[in-house]
């Protein structure tokens, strides 16, 4: 089993990258094999609602990055998305990029345990960590809690490491996440629940 950890900041090895790393650690004792991916510091595009994936079956855009994730997105049996605070919220480019790949490429996350994980200076944290779990529960993914709500603190590179709670709340969702994936593949492949048609209701008529 893996998790695949997108890390939403643009500092490659900042404060996310810390908080996600301790989530790392806790996996690879439970048995459980993760892999970090940068999202860098280049242009992220964003969805420009073409709805040219419904015809492909991905997004028409074709950045490196957006390839490799949806590709991993397809291996990986959990996910966890990091990111630092920025007004309230999630970095911009992961925003832009997790609008496209989670739209296009649902198919390849649906129904897998997925978490947020929020780092900031001192507010904002709840914000960004609900606004990224929008993403998994439209797209039937159990998202896996913790002890507290999954973010920690600090401005300067190293300073989370310095936020006991934080790096606790890290590490027992590290354990949460590999409880929740064992009983799930417990009896080899899972067996995901049967899924109705869509039904859309617009409400301008």
């Amino acid at each position: 089993m893996k998790v695949l950890m997108i890390n939403g900041s643009p500092h490659r090895e900042g404060n996310t990258f810390l908080a996600l790393s301790e989530i790392a650690k806790t996996l690879e004792e439970e048995g459980i094999e993760s892999e970090i991916v940068w999202i860098g510091t280049k242009a992220v595009q964003g969805c420009i609602a073409c709805y040219k994936c419904m015809e492909l079956g991905r997004c028409v855009f074709q950045d490196d990055l957006y390839n490799k994730l949806l590709e991993k997105g397809e291996e990986c049996d959990a996910l966890v998305v990091g990111s630092p605070v920025y007004y309230a919220g999630p970095n911009g480019s992961l925003c832009a990029l997790m609008d496209r790949l989670m739209y296009s490429g649902g198919k390849n996350f649906a129904y897998k345990p997925a978490a947020s994980v929020a780092v900031c200076r001192r507010g904002g944290a709840s914000a960004a960590f609900d606004r990224i779990n929008k993403y998994f529960t439209i797209l039937n993914m159990p998202v896996v809690s913790s002890q507290y709500w999954n973010m920690a603190y600090g401005r300067e590179p190293g300073d989370v490491l310095k936020d006991g709670e934080g790096m606790q709340t890290m590490r027992t969702l590290g354990r949460n996440m590999a409880w929740m994936l064992k009983k799930i593949h417990a009896g080899g492949n899972p067996d995901y629940p049967a899924k109705e048609t869509p039904v859309r209701t617009n409400f301008i008529r």
